[in-house]
């Protein structure tokens, strides 16, 4: 899990530790042929889903446009990062235990 402040300014650190958004990143799947994984952003009763690699917001309850351009751009930025950590879980495992 990883800590991603919205538009928050370094000296509001205190405040943006309270507005921490959790990101979730699954495994890869197989969709139509095309190999994805799902990120998933929430902060208490907010809710965002993309898929990457497409960078996409495709499920959202609760986040603002601004913050779903956000998401979108973060996802983009770190789309290295999330395959590398999306393909190194293995969903078969991850259900047994």
């Amino acid at each position: 899990m990883q800590d991603f402040s919205l538009g928050k300014k370094p000296e509001a650190k205190a405040e943006a530790e309270n507005n921490a958004v959790d990101i979730s990143v699954s495994g890869v799947f197989d969709k139509d042929g095309k190999k994805i994984a799902y990120v998933s952003f929430s902060d208490g009763g907010r809710l965002a889903e993309g898929t990457v690699p497409d960078c996409v917001i495709t499920r959202n309850r609760g986040f603002s446009d601004d913050e779903i351009r956000q998401l979108e751009e973060y996802m983009r930025r770190e789309l290295p990062s999330i395959k590398k950590l999306a393909s190194g879980i293995n969903v078969v495992k991850a259900l047994m235990e």
